[in-house]
This record gives structure tokens, sequence and C-alpha cells, in this order.
């Protein structure tokens, strides 16, 4: 085993397992692997990364470029060197942010009211520090349900905006970022992004990140929607916001484990982001994606596989700055050296207390957007085994909100499994998955409460069917030699327990 620090991953450069289709291969049997990953196992790993939360220099939080981060960092790199892989640890550096103590968001006229955190309002992340008494001017709302937002996506959105002024946005269409640069651009001192309120789950709190690349100067927060419509009809609005954060150049790593064997032509990479969220510790967002690659990982060690393709378990850091550490692997390969990355298996967010099963919508079937080609395939792998098992699943669409994003960018083909963040469950998705409707998938998402309590036992349930799933597909493209839209079915049932049930 190897372990060395880099800057930079190299990789050979021939062609990979995007070569034209081969004949299809007899199925790999997985059921070995799924049989050996279990929820205990995952688990530890869990109870591990609460434990350097608990002790971080960033209280009650694994962030990147945190003590909490870095412990999490060296437990996995050590896990997988100990189990025989060869380790790399790829540093780089990013625009790091913190909150250093609570915010305040205050109505100074027409009258005084002091708005609550974490109830009204919050900070984006990566806003910058502020303190700002101003008025507050609406850009180009479109207020009611079923509205088609597009408030500040567009420099023409601030014609006539008073410089000085607090920009009062809404959510919808353009990114977070792209709003409040251009509120800057405009004059604005602040920006407030309230939720687009066209359904009756976009009304809350939004969680919003705007990116490491953010450079519009100004202090972000974002609100519920029946707080943005009460200030947009507000005569005289004025308010005070303070942003109490720390927002400035952090070193932190992603940790690559590579299995000795299998052609360096056909990488899979295998990824999870590890990093948490400055609200809280990240347990389920994104400890169980982690944990779970990290169990998969350790049980082919232990039963001896030898993949005919190379697996390369990543696990990314700064992906709640805006997918940073995937960003930084996949941009500092040459194009020739990224021909040989197979594909890319992403999970994040597998263990949610009021989970449904979501897939990665590869082919684009259901919302249109699909990834590269090869994607509808792995889509099917994961809902063959799902189908054969007899449990329910949905499609989840390629939005770019997690780490497959740089990987699609550039061509390689790419799916994962999802079990929901702030997405709100419908009544149809209650009668099939149980639950509670009308409540996040995670109410802990991006929240101090993603302790390890918010892995319950419904979390614990769907982590066991993700993990066997994911077992699944690491294995049954680990072990192919065509290409990956010629990749065979693999036989997903196995005859034996799993010995992965809910844990109480």
């Amino acid at each position: 085993m190897r372990r060395h620090l880099v800057l930079a991953t190299a990789a050979a450069a021939v062609m990979g397992l995007l070569a034209s289709p081969a004949p299809a291969a007899p199925p790999t049997d997985t059921t070995a692997l799924q049989d050996a990953v279990t929820v205990s196992g995952m688990v530890e790993h869990l109870e591990a990364f609460q434990s350097f939360a608990d002790t971080s220099d960033v209280e009650n939080t694994r962030l990147a470029g945190s003590t909490g981060y870095d412990d999490s960092a060296a437990y996995v790199a050590d896990r997988a060197e100990a189990a025989g892989y060869d380790v790399t640890v790829q540093e780089f550096v990013f625009t790091g942010y913190r909150p250093l103590g609570p915010s305040t968001l205050r109505q100074t006229a027409p009258g005084s009211i002091t708005y609550v955190e974490g109830t009204d309002y919050q900070l984006m992340s990566q806003t910058e520090p502020g303190n700002v008494t101003a008025a507050v001017t609406a850009v180009d709302l479109a207020l009611g349900l079923g509205n088609a937002s597009s408030s500040g996506c567009e420099s023409s959105d601030f014609a006539g905006f008073p410089a000085g002024n607090i920009a009062l946005i809404q959510r919808g269409t353009c990114t977070f970022q792209a709003k409040a640069e251009n509120a800057a651009a405009a004059g604005a001192v602040a920006a407030i992004i309230f939720n687009q309120g066209d359904t009756e789950d976009r009304k809350g709190l939004i969680g919003g990140t705007l990116s490491a690349g953010f450079d519009g100067g100004i202090p972000v927060m974002d609100a519920t929607y029946d707080r943005g419509q009460e200030w947009a009809t507000t005569p005289g609005l004025e308010m005070q916001l303070i942003a109490d954060v720390e927002r400035g150049p952090v070193t932190t790593s992603n940790v690559l484990a590579d299995t000795p064997g299998g052609r360096a032509d056909r990488v899979v990479v295998v990824g999870a982001h590890l990093d948490s969220v400055p609200e809280g510790p990240g347990i389920q967002d994104n400890g169980s994606g982690s944990a779970m690659i990290l169990e998969i990982a350790e049980e082919m060690a232990e039963l001896g596989i030898e993949p005919q393709n190379k697996v390369r378990f990543a696990w990314w850091g700064a992906e709640e700055s805006g997918l940073i550490g995937s960003d930084h692997y996949v941009s500092t390969l040459p194009k020739s050296q990224r021909k040989n990355i197979a594909l890319n298996l992403n999970f994040d967010m597998v263990a949610s207390p009021n989970y449904v099963r979501f897939i990665y919508d590869g082919d684009g079937s259901a919302f249109g957007i699909k990834g590269p080609s090869g994607s509808g395939h792995i889509e099917q792998i994961f809902q063959d085994w799902f189908d054969d098992e007899g449990l329910a699943t949905e499609p989840t669409a390629f939005d770019g909100r997690s780490d497959y994003d740089p990987f699609i960018t550039v061509g390689i083909p790419a799916g994962g499994l999802f079990t929901g963040a702030e997405g709100i469950k419908t009544v149809e998705e209650a009668a099939i998955y149980g639950g509670t409707p009308g409540e996040q998938y995670d109410p802990c998402y991006h929240e101090a409460c993603d302790d390890i309590t918010n892995i319950t036992a419904a979390g614990k349930e769907v982590l066991g069917q993700n993990g066997d799933a994911a077992a699944h597909a690491v294995l049954t493209f680990a072990m192919t030699s065509s290409s990956v839209s010629g990749t065979a079915k693999a036989s997903p049932k196995s005859t034996q327990n799993r010995g992965h049930q809910a844990i109480a």
C-alpha cells in the first residue's frame, strides 16, 4: 500500500471504458458482497464521524477546513489503507466559510421587528460578512402559486435600483449566486433571497449556498416565502442585516483509494462527499454516503475480490462550498487522462428518515436532462436491482447539486442513489414508502440536528437497501469487460439473509 500527498492526480493515458460496446459478458454474481455489506458496519463509521464533529474546532461540524473534517479524512484514509488500497490525499485550496456567531435581521422601519434566525431567515453559505442598515427594494417579483419567477436573473431586473439599498429577490430560474452578484453590480449593499412560493414545498427556508467563487462582496441571506411576500408589500421598509462570518482561503483535501489491481484504463470512480455544512455535523448529509462506500471498499478487500477494472473510491472535500473537491479532481486531469474514467457512481444522502428511494435519471426519460452516453445504462443497473427486490423507486434529475456534475460536464457517464433532502413527501409517496406526508424527506437537512440521531430506524432500513444496491452496481462495473452501454445485467438476487436489516 502507498499513501502520498499530491496537488493533482494522474492516471494512465489510454482508452477507457467508453470504447465501443463489446459482446455481453456472463452476469457477475454480487451476492457475497451484498451479504458482507451491513448496516452495523456503516453505522460504525457514522459514529466515528459524529465523534469528529463533537471535538471539531468548528463546533458540531465536519466543515471542510475544520479539524472535524480533517479527522474524518484521516479516518477514511487509514481504514482504506489498512484494507490494502493505494491511498492518495489530494490537497487543494478553496475559499472557506464559517459563521462566527448569530446573525441578525431586524426591521427598523416602519416598525421594529427582530426576526428569528432558522425560522424566518438564515445566512446563505459563502455569504460575505457585513453589517448594513438600509431601505429594502423588491426586484422583479412574481408572487403567488404557479409563478415562474426569474427575479434578479438579468441585470435589466435592476433597472432604476437605488444604489445603497438592500435587494429583496425571489428564488427561481437562475442560481442564487447569479442573483446576488447582479444585485451587487447594481449597487445593493446586501441581498435577501426568499423562497419562490410557486408550490407548497417551496415556501420554507431555502438552506441555499452561493459558491466559493462568489465575488459579489455583499452579505446574502435567504428567507421564507411568507416573510418575503410580507416584506414586498410593506411600504417604507428598512432593515438591519448583520452577517457575522469568516471567509477566506482554506486548505483541505479529497481522499482517493484505488484497488491495487484492475485495468487503469477502465477506472470506476465511486464517490461521496465527506464534508458537512457549517450548521451541523452532516451525519446523514453526507456521512451516510461516505460510510456506505467505505463499508463497500472494506468488504471488497475482505472478500479478496480482484476487480477486472480499477475501482477508485473517492471522498470529496468542500462539496458544500460548491462541489469544489470533485471539480478540482476532474479539472486537474488532462483530457487524455479523463478517458481512463469509465463512469462515476455518486452517493449523496442515502439514509433520509422520511425517505423515497430515488435513482438518478440517467437516460433523461423522466426529466429530459440526460447524462452522457452510458448514464442510462447505469440507471438501469440500479433499477433492475430494486425491481428484482420488489422495492419501489422514483427518478431524480441531474440538477447539478452533487458531485456527479463535474463528471457529466466533461462527458463521463454517471449515476447514483439519493433518498431526499428539503423536498416535501407527498401523500402518494407516503402510501408507497411510508413516512409522513407534508414533511421534508430529511427534516434535519443542513441543520444542527443532522447528527447521529438523524439516522433513524427508517433511515437504517433504506441505508441497508442502498448499501446492497450500491455494492451490486460497484461490483458489476468493476468486473465487466464491455463498455457502459454494453454491460450485461448482473445477478442482483441473494439466496441468503443479507444480515443488515434495520437496526432499532
